[in-house]
């Protein structure tokens, strides 16, 4: 096979007609330069131009006129008015070829359906003329041609727009993909708090309690945190032999009262009062629950049952504490089931990297846990794929 290109060689699509040649029977009428009217038959006819015969007339290439071409459509004679300029003469053959000048829409909408229906074989009427004459069957022109080409504020806006699409676009696609890693690999906890070791303060005796210290509040070891009174039968009770229990006795005893003191058994916060003041207490009622100021915080978390494999003793965490931008880290130590016994939820504490202050104790938090890829599950896998 010969491989050397042979430049002589044209393709079929660069030497065909532009526009379909048919051989349409029509007449052509002018009145050439020379003053003399010309009324010769047509040859063929395309969209681009057409071709006469004509053997008594000279005619020059490049030579302009103005003419009309008519057909015959039933009884009527359609008379279309051209402008056009001869491109070839073959007197060898009285042929003479034009091509179209300025042809108007409404001429070459007549002209284009006159070419179809005759290459498709079909008659055409003048009422079918007069429909294509009568509507609009061309497109506005472009108000930037490809001549002109765009100005610069036309430009700076078509690129604005298409960067915008693009933003937009680009913003759904991270949405989507947001999405669906945080529906396959990440893991949010029901609800969660940050607990500190509780104390709780007792009632020594039946009766009533007064508070002494405001909700939240901080109180020393051994500060009075409360007072409390009752009576001094309940004070007696289990010291009075039967012959000191007469009913006169047990009234001058019920009648008398007196006042204790509760203090904190150490540097506290008053987390909950669980007695309000003036209120009726039995012995051993819890009244108070204090919070440490030197105890270790831990966060409290609750997961669905379904998720027990990611909340699972020795799982990196993330939360972030209500009230702060910044989110912590910490790691699940210990898993239960709520209140010990079979339930649908699964309590875990998680130890935090760093030490939360003990005035955020009871702040709620969101916890939340990743098990998607990252750049260090990325890093592992490749010097994996690599040895």
């Amino acid at each position: 096979m010969n491989s050397v290109a042979n430049h002589n060689v044209v393709h079929e699509s660069e030497a065909q007609r532009q526009h379909a040649r048919v051989k349409l029977p029509g007449r052509l009428r002018f009145t050439n330069a020379k003053g003399e009217r010309i009324d010769a038959r047509l040859q063929d006819i395309s969209a681009g131009g057409f071709s006469f015969s004509n053997d008594k007339t000279t005619h020059k290439v490049g030579d302009f006129h103005r003419g009309q071409l008519q057909f015959q459509l039933d009884s009527l004679v359609l008379g279309l008015d051209v402008e056009f300029q001869v491109n070839s003469v073959q007197p060898e053959h009285h042929r003479v070829g034009c091509q179209f000048h300025g042809l108007g829409a409404r001429e070459a909408a007549a002209l284009r359906h006159l070419i179809s229906a005759h290459l498709a074989g079909e008659l055409v009427n003048v009422g079918e003329v007069l429909h294509i004459l009568q509507r609009d069957n061309f497109t506005k022109a472009r108000k930037n041609g490809s001549a002109g080409g765009m100005g610069m504020f036309d430009r700076l806006r078509a690129v604005t727009f298409s960067a915008a699409i693009f933003v937009v676009g680009l913003a759904a696609f991270g949405y989507i993909g947001k999405s669906i890693y945080g529906l396959y690999f990440v893991t949010h906890a029901q609800s969660a708090q940050i607990s500190l070791p509780a104390l709780q303060v007792t009632m020594p005796r039946e009766g009533s309690v007064q508070a002494l210290v405001q909700p939240d509040g901080i109180v020393e070891k051994g500060a009075p945190i409360a007072t409390f009174t009752t009576s001094m039968l309940e004070m007696l009770k289990g010291h009075l032999g039967d012959e000191q229990l007469e009913p006169s006795q047990i009234e001058a005893l019920f009648a008398r009262e007196m006042q204790g003191t509760l203090t904190s058994p150490c540097n506290c916060k008053i987390a909950r009062q669980l007695v309000a003041d003036g209120q009726f207490a039995s012995k051993g009622d819890v009244i108070f629950e204090l919070v440490p100021q030197d105890g270790v915080a831990t966060v409290s978390a609750s997961f669905p049952y379904r998720h027990l494999e990611q909340a699972r003793p020795g799982t990196s965490v993330t939360f972030k504490v209500a009230g702060e931008d910044q989110a912590r880290h910490g790691e699940i130590v210990s898993s239960a089931l709520h209140d010990g016994g079979l339930s649908s939820d699964i309590r875990v504490v998680i130890k935090p990297e760093e030490t939360l202050p003990a005035s955020l104790a009871g702040q709620p938090v969101d916890v939340v846990i990743d098990r998607g890829p990252s750049l260090s599950w990325l890093v592992d896998r490749s010097v994996a794929a690599g040895r």
